[in-house]
């Protein structure tokens, strides 16, 4: 039954979460792990959300939200940003019906319940329904479970407030299911109310408590919520069948569960008081009268599950000294300690039917101390069950808390050993190249490894439990929210700079390694270009043939050239920048050296190409006046030989005169042409 109302829960509460998104949202709740994103319009949350996809980002941003809701009261026992992040199935149901407990069902209340001076939200809830649906003699209302299944309840609230929009008699005919789809469609339909729930979960022998509470709290806030004394005085008189008071003892639940989160102040809320529970035959029977069959038949039921805790505590395991398995251990009995909690006013009502059968005086002798000796035993076994389930919990508790306090002192230690080895990196010089760069990356790996290492020790600390007593309890906790809060600071500080440093490491290593790769290539493009002009240089300008070939290669390279002449600026440009960056004057003179050799080797291309373009242009003149004499193409020959002898060196260039070279092998190509027409 608890699976299936998991189950329930689950698909109910999925509906809730959705409805509330579509009202600022358009995407649909469909995991756990989107309950962080579940808060009420309005409710301040903290502006610095960590973005990353890590476990670390995860845990931090959900426990700021954690700590939100502890601030706004918001109940978390036992619910930490581990077991939402982990998806822990349960406890984000329960921090989810938290939640829900809070915004929907007591914000939605705590008017009338401030007007009627009450703080049980669950039974001005039931007087309100009791009073809505008084004038239906189908309807009998006692609970927020089996009273519902039929559907009766549901369609008689509605009705009350919207008689027009459908008959009673005919919904009174209708099947079970038939009864719950028609309310919830007139819901819906009237009331803009979404379908949380579905009929085939409702119609069942015992329905969600949760659910229908939830449901029935929609209904609530869009209706008149007229309640009145009297109302709440008959549901306080509603018939019980025992009435337990103090024959029981009951259990004691002295601690306090510590809700950690290393990166963010830490939250504590305490163990609520358990209550004594009322099985849902408390209310439901409504017998005053005890027989002694009845007795007979209820105190079996006790002894079978008595008989089945103490077994169940007898098998449990040695307390482990394994700080995991302590909690783990915790965990479970703490769940037996509220099921011996649950089970108590059972324990109660079969004494106190025993005692009601001894004041009735209609029992024989041998019947009343049969009876007698039944509640002794009953009364003893319970004791010795409770004293041995509260001695395991002290034990448990000491040895947890141990081992917690070994966890802490070792985080301490990690953290002063690892805030040396930041000193030291820091104190290292800085790299002259990008070898010892990338050893440095690397160096940082290292340190972001042991962080990741570090975080699942740390990830463990995100549930303390801290044991408290009536007079050490502030003093307890007071001093361990200072050790928690300086490891946190210490802790987040790491965090921060380890991931700032490795911002820093990644910004400079890509602007640096982005130089290195364009200084390659454009060294590349230099080479290929003083190869082209080595080529030209060899020919034979005497072959008419190739002194075209050679004006045309100058005319390419005049067209990369001027597509090339702003890249030398931009490297230079690169490289300061990655000098202010590494603030290392070595590597910086390297940086300049490799600028510099870049713009000598540019320098001497610029050079080699105003020499050959010279050349070509001499005996381009030679040529023309060649033409004009009517010399023969030997005579022409020889003439060029005797320039070779007798040309002049050309003046020395000056650095980048690009634009005088390329304007010379442009009228170089017209002066051709004529040449050409010549041969």
């Amino acid at each position: 039954r608890v699976d299936e109302h998991d189950a329930v829960q689950k698909k109910t509460f999925t509906k809730w979460i959705n409805a509330q998104f579509s009202k600022v949202f358009v995407f649909p709740f469909r995991s756990e792990k989107q309950t962080r994103l579940l808060i009420s319009d309005g409710l301040p949350l903290p502006q610095t959300k960590e973005r990353g996809a890590t476990r670390v980002h995860a845990l931090n941003n959900v426990n700021k939200v954690l700590q939100v809701l502890h601030q706004n009261h918001v109940d978390l026992v036992n619910i930490g940003g581990t077991d939402i992040v982990d998806g822990n199935h349960k406890l984000t149901l329960g921090l989810i019906w938290s939640i829900i407990l809070h915004w929907q069902v007591k914000d939605v209340m705590k008017d009338i319940m401030s007007n009627l001076q009450q703080n049980n939200s669950e039974k001005i809830l039931l007087s309100w329904v009791r009073q809505c649906t008084r004038s239906y003699p189908e309807v009998n209302v006692l609970n927020f479970t089996t009273s519902w299944s039929d559907g009766l309840a549901f369609n008689g609230i509605l009705h009350h407030f919207r008689p027009e929009a459908f008959s009673w008699d005919q919904v009174v005919r209708l099947s079970q299911m038939e009864r719950l789809d028609h309310a919830f469609t007139v819901a819906r339909d009237q009331l803009g109310i979404e379908r949380l729930l579905d009929p085939e979960d409702v119609a069942v022998q015992l329905p969600d408590k949760k659910s229908i509470i939830m449901y029935v709290t929609s209904l609530f806030a869009v209706l008149p919520k007229d309640v009145s004394m009297d109302a709440i005085r008959e549901v306080e008189t509603l018939p019980r069948k025992f009435k337990t008071e103090d024959a029981v003892p009951g259990l004691n639940f002295p601690h306090f569960i510590i809700s950690f989160s290393l990166g963010s102040s830490f939250q504590s809320s305490p163990q609520p008081e358990i209550p004594v529970t009322e099985t849902e035959g408390d209310v439901e029977a409504g017998l005053l009268d005890v027989d002694l069959d009845s007795y007979q038949t209820t105190l079996e039921e006790v002894l079978t599950w008595l008989l089945s805790a103490e077994d169940t505590l007898q098998i449990q395991e040695e307390v482990s000294n394994d700080v995991e398995e302590v909690k783990e251990q915790f965990h479970t009995h703490e769940a037996f300690m509220m099921e011996l909690t649950a089970h108590q006013s059972s324990v109660g009502n079969v004494l106190q039917a025993g005692n009601q059968l001894i004041a009735q005086g209609s029992l024989t002798e041998e019947e009343e101390e049969e009876i007698r000796e039944q509640m002794s035993l009953l009364n003893s076994r319970w004791e010795n069950l409770r004293v041995a389930s509260m001695d395991r919990q002290a034990r448990l508790h000491e040895v947890l808390m141990d081992l917690q306090q070994q966890q802490l002192q070792q985080l301490s230690d990690w953290l002063t050993q690892t805030e040396k080895r930041i000193k030291r990196i820091e104190m290292e010089p800085p790299a002259e190249d990008m070898e010892a760069y990338k050893e440095k990356i690397e160096q940082h790996k290292e340190l972001q490894n042991d962080l990741e290492v570090e975080q699942v020790k740390v990830n463990s600390l995100t549930h303390m439990v801290v044991v408290v007593d009536e007079n050490s309890g502030e003093s307890t906790t007071a001093a361990l929210e200072e050790q928690l809060q300086s490891l946190g600071e210490r802790w987040a500080a790491v965090c921060r700079w380890t991931e700032e440093k490795w911002q820093k490491l990644q910004e400079v290593f890509l602007v640096w390694q982005q130089l290195l790769s364009d200084q390659s290539l454009f060294t590349e493009w230099l080479a290929e270009k003083e190869e082209a002009l080595n080529e030209v240089q060899t020919r034979n300008f005497k072959d008419s043939s190739e002194m075209n070939t050679n004006v045309r290669q100058l005319a390419i390279l005049k067209e990369d050239m001027e597509k090339k002449r702003r890249t030398l600026d931009k490297l230079a440009d690169a490289g300061q920048d990655v000098i202010q960056l590494l603030q290392n004057p070595t590597a910086g003179a390297r940086i300049e050296g490799d600028t510099e050799e870049l713009t000598h080797r540019w320098d001497n291309l610029v050079q080699k190409l105003q020499d050959c373009s010279f050349q070509v242009g001499v005996y381009s003149e030679v040529m023309e006046s060649v033409t004009d004499a009517g010399i023969t193409q030997m005579d022409v020959a020889m003439v060029a030989s005797t320039v070779d002898q007798d040309l002049e060196p050309p003046a020395p260039a000056k650095k980048r005169l690009v634009e005088t070279m390329l304007v010379t092998i442009s009228s170089l190509e017209v002066s051709f042409a004529d040449c050409v027409c010549f041969f």
